[in-house]
């Protein structure tokens, strides 16, 4: 499985999870090839249950190899 068959499998079953109200797949178009997903859950609580999950550790797992440097994260509130 490619990078973004791994992406898109990942945001399919987030999306599912209770609590998530947005998870968004975005390629940046200045560098093909660069990933970001933008995430916005109900509570903290909900982010916090998502990082456990097995799909999200498979995850991890299966994109290791593939990863240049590893992930960035910001984390925010949404304020407006």
């Amino acid at each position: 499985m490619d990078a973004l068959e791994l992406l898109k499998k990942l945001v399919h079953e987030t999306r599912k999870e209770d609590g998530c109200i947005q998870y968004d797949l975005v390629e940046d178009h200045e560098n093909i090839g660069v990933f970001f997903i933008t995430e916005i859950w109900e509570s903290v609580e909900h982010h916090f249950q998502h990082n456990g999950t097995d799909h999200l550790m498979q995850f991890r797992i299966d994109s290791a190899r593939m990863l240049e440097k590893s992930a960035e994260v910001y984390k925010g509130f949404k304020t407006f």
